[in-house]
Parts: C-alpha cells; structure tokens; sequence
C-alpha cells in the first residue's frame, strides 16, 4: 500500500515537471521581437508609420521661450521658467516624484498669454506652427524675435508586464511604443507580446488597439507613434497564470505537510 502511494507521488510530480517544462518552452517561443524579420543581414522594410505632428489642446502645458536681440528683454518676455521633465519609478512601479511642469497652458480657448505680446490662439496648431504664429506676433514688439516651442508635459502612461510601470512625462513629442516600452524596462517574460493594448482618447472619445511586437507590421501601425496621454497596456500571458499557480500549489502543499505532521504528533500523545 505504501508503495502504491509512493508510486502514484512521483507519477504525478513526474506529471506536473512535464507540464511546467511544456508551459515554458510554449511561452519563450513567443519572446523575440519581429520574428518575421529575416536573418539577412540587411534588410528594408516596404512601409513604415508616417509621424504626424500632435495638434496643441487645452490643457497642454507649453515650454515657450522668445529670444531677442536684447538679452534684458529676453528675460522680460519669459517670465515663466522652462525646464526637462521626467519620471522617476518606485521600485515597484508607480511614480516616486515628478518635478513640477513649468511653462504656458492652454486654457479651454486653446489660448496662451505671454508677457508683451499678448494673447496668442494656438489650439490646433502643431509646435511648429504656434512657434511660426507666435514669431509673427512677436515680431510687431521686436525686432528679429527667435521662437521656440515644445511640449512640457507630453505624458505616455505604461501599465501591466513591464520593468517599471509608471507614467512617463517627456519633452520630445516624437515618441514611439518601442520608445516607451524602453522607458518603461522593457516588457517582463510574462507579457504578451503579441497583444499590447493601447488606449487613446480622441475628441472626448476612447479609442484602443491591439499591437503585435512580434511582427514587423507593428512599424506601420497609425499607432506606431504614440500622441498625448496615451497608454499602454501589456497583457500578462498563461505563463503568469502558470507561475502563480505553481506557487499556490507550493504553499498549499506545505501546508498540507505541516498540518499531516501536526496531526501525527496529535495522535501519539
């Protein structure tokens, strides 16, 4: 009888090693990137995703600066401060401290009001265009003004099986879902890489897709490039599932032998 027993333990530890071993071959076929990409040594893909430049909203906060021949008059101009922004994850994940964002809003008009020049309708314009329309006006108040625009608080939000979840403020606009995943530490072994869900919210309304890092057709998805407060979200795969599985089993099962002990030392007493 306690052979028998013996025998069905390691038939079924025998059963669960195979599981665990198939489970995880399954999972790291799927961990390379752009697995359709040939191994010669170079090679171009067809199409890729055309940047288009985000249009400014309400509620952007722009870095402005205005140059003038004058330097005294420069500072006069920029009355507000401009600086990098970044995110600092926890080690866990999640946002330890963000400096605070410094610049221009745009209020719900799609204006801004700047020192001297005034109040300048920039709602729907790119950076490119509200720097041109911005030295437009400036130059009725000085003379051979120099303009430059960028976004202060371009914010992309990265969630789920990553290195480091967390939002991510930065002061490029030309940010793609490869650039943020890098940001956020790369996805874990447990992340989906063939279904990334990005969600963007466009005139008021939400709108996802579905991103496959596995094919190179990724590079010419319309969200390739990332806009304004998108997120990304990384799926966890069946191997997670799996993991915590295993580890349940794990503790139950030493649970299972304390109390079997207990229970022993009960009965002899």
């Amino acid at each position: 009888m306690r052979r028998s027993f013996r025998n069905g333990e390691i038939r079924n530890g025998a059963l669960l090693f195979l599981a665990l071993l198939f489970t995880s071959c399954a999972s790291t076929k799927n961990v390379p990137y752009f697995q359709d990409i040939t191994s010669a040594e170079k090679s171009v893909l067809a199409n890729t995703a055309v940047f288009t430049e985000p249009a400014i909203q309400p509620d952007d906060i722009l870095s402005i600066s205005i140059f003038t021949i004058d330097p005294a008059t420069s500072m006069v101009v920029n009355q507000v401060g401009t600086q990098a922004l970044s995110t600092i994850p926890g080690p866990s994940g999640g946002i330890v401290a963000t400096p605070p964002a410094s610049g221009f809003l745009v209020d719900k008009n799609g204006e801004i009001d700047l020192s001297i020049v005034g109040k300048v309708k920039i709602g729907g314009l790119t950076t490119f265009q509200a720097r041109d329309l911005i030295k437009e006006k400036a130059a009725i108040v000085y003379k051979d003004p120099n303009v430059q625009v960028r976004y202060a608080n371009f914010k992309v939000t990265v969630l789920g099986e990553v290195g480091r979840p967390a939002s991510y403020v930065l002061p490029n606009e030309r940010v793609s879902v490869l650039d943020a995943l890098g940001l956020a530490g790369d996805l874990t072994i447990f992340g989906r890489r063939e279904n990334i869900l990005l969600i963007r919210e466009n005139n008021g309304k939400k709108e996802f897709a579905r991103l496959n890092l596995n094919s190179s057709e990724l590079f010419n998805s319309p969200f390739y490039y990332l806009k304004q407060n998108d997120v990304i979200y990384v799926e966890p795969n069946k191997g997670k599932a799996a993991s915590l599985n295993q580890a349940r089993t794990q503790t139950y099962a030493i649970i299972g032998t304390a109390l079997s002990v207990l229970i022993v030392l009960f009965s002899r007493l």
